[in-house]
């Protein structure tokens, strides 16, 4: 296939993914939990890290469209039809992960937060183990010194794709539920052995408000997650 061609591909697929997407959440209602946990700092204008399971992916797009955040998206061959999804729900994206490309990614990712815009990334991406959280997340947070705020989505009844990571799909006038945690920084001077401690406790705060977007309450978690930078 011609370059030209490619390309109209991948700009028709951002388009009608774009406006499936929007059609599908319109028909939806949506309850948000620890919404406050991120209205902070976005009411003093201070980015942070939205860090989520890559499966949960759907309602966060929706939910935070034109909110000019960078999502990381990994290098993969489907990689370019989901940044043109994601960017036409109003988002920037930065490309690679921990395993491709995760370098230039890392890099991307502090520039976009030194410009003031948020991050989303999915910490199991992009290929799993599901739920098992990698440290590119943690990386980010340390360099920058930004909180991760981390989050969770679910809905009262979905599709769920046969994919690595059971992909979520809201089926239409479902109930979506989203379940904010509280910030949770990791140090600057962050070690391997202090990275493994913070994916752990982060993995279990990501997997318990999991649990609470599927009808249980709201975890709790620590106050202020790790230690503040």
């Amino acid at each position: 296939m011609s370059a030209g061609r490619t390309e109209l591909t991948f700009r028709a697929a951002g388009l009608v993914g774009g406006v499936l997407v929007r059609g599908l959440f319109l028909t939806t209602s949506a309850e948000r939990i620890g919404r406050e946990h991120y209205q902070r700092f976005r009411n003093e204008r201070s980015p942070v890290i939205f860090v989520f399971w890559h499966g949960q992916l759907l309602p966060l797009l929706y939910h935070h469209r034109n909110e000019d955040a960078v999502v990381l998206v990994s290098e993969h061959a489907d990689g370019e039809y989901i940044t043109r999804v994601i960017e036409r729900m109003g988002f920037r994206t930065t490309r690679g992960s921990s395993t491709r490309g995760g370098t230039k990614a890392l890099k991307g990712l502090i520039r976009a937060a030194r410009d003031g815009h948020d991050l989303g990334i999915t910490p199991d991406g992009p290929g799993g183990p599901a739920r098992q959280l990698k440290p590119g997340a943690l990386l980010a947070a340390a360099l920058t010194g930004l909180p991760i705020i981390p989050v969770a989505a679910g809905a009262s009844s979905a599709w769920r794709a046969s994919s690595w990571d059971g992909f979520l799909i809201p089926k239409p006038f479902a109930r979506v539920r989203l379940c904010y945690g509280p910030p949770y920084w990791v140090e600057r001077d962050a070690g391997e052995e202090a990275l493994a401690k913070h994916a752990r406790v982060l993995e279990d705060i990501l997997n318990e408000l999991t649990a609470a977007t599927e009808g249980g309450r709201p975890a709790a978690a620590p106050a202020a997650g790790g230690a503040r930078a």
